[in-house]
């Protein structure tokens, strides 16, 4: 199949985004142009998931795509953010590109609001994984042998012990039943290293925990 145009993809560096990518070139109907990664600029770390930029920069390279960060305080608004994110879809559109996909799964609140941000800049969504069962796509996501670490985790949902623990079937059985086997509902963040669509495993080693709130970050040391 031809592809078809180029797109964007919202890069979080966790698994739905890998899953996101995996079924976008699967597909091979879109061609990613470029990750747009959030970027917190006062820890120069992932936005919500809390991992370096380096090892960010280390799995867009993997991946062989481009990196487009969006830069934005600790303390930011939706407001900035949002500034922030429309003048980078606005060069997107000045190079022809009209469509950013997202990893969301169900959240119809969440895929609401990207619509309607998109569509002001005359653009659309796509959402490659939206609607799969979220534990058939956790099974899926491990038997393709991708690898990932969870990297934050809300204590208020998930005890705390489960920061820093890989991404596999032991911490899918030893989930609480009300935890989403994603994390859809915000329940953990996680930060992807190997798989199928990587073309080296980001090497990294697993660091302190740090309490934020009510959220515990794993900190990921680069090899």
């Amino acid at each position: 199949m031809t592809v078809s145009k180029n797109i964007f993809l919202s890069w979080s560096g966790g698994k739905d985004s890998s899953l996101a990518l995996y079924e976008i070139q699967k597909a091979n109907q879109h061609s990613v142009a470029a990750l747009l990664t959030t970027i917190t600029e006062d820890y120069d770390r992932i936005s919500m998931h809390g991992v370096r930029r380096v090892l960010l920069e280390q799995q867009a390279e993997a991946l062989g795509l481009p990196l487009k960060k969006i830069l934005i305080p600790k303390d930011s608004t939706n407001a900035i953010y949002e500034a922030r994110m429309r003048t980078l879809l606005e060069e997107g559109l000045r190079e022809g590109i009209d469509t950013v996909a997202f990893g969301d799964i169900f959240l119809e609140d969440l895929k609401i609001y990207r619509e309607k941000n998109l569509a002001q800049l005359g653009m659309m969504g796509l959402f490659p994984i939206w609607k799969r069962d979220t534990a058939e796509l956790a099974r899926t996501f491990i038997a393709l042998g991708f690898k990932a670490v969870l990297v934050c985790v809300d204590t208020a949902i998930l005890d705390p012990s489960f920061a820093g623990r890989p991404y596999d079937l032991d911490l899918l059985r030893d989930l609480p039943p009300h935890v989403d086997p994603c994390g859809e509902n915000g329940e953990f963040h996680s930060f992807a290293f190997d798989g199928p669509i990587f073309k080296r495993r980001i090497n990294h080693t697993v660091g302190e925990v740090v309490r934020r709130d009510h959220y515990c970050f794993c900190d990921l040391i680069p090899a």
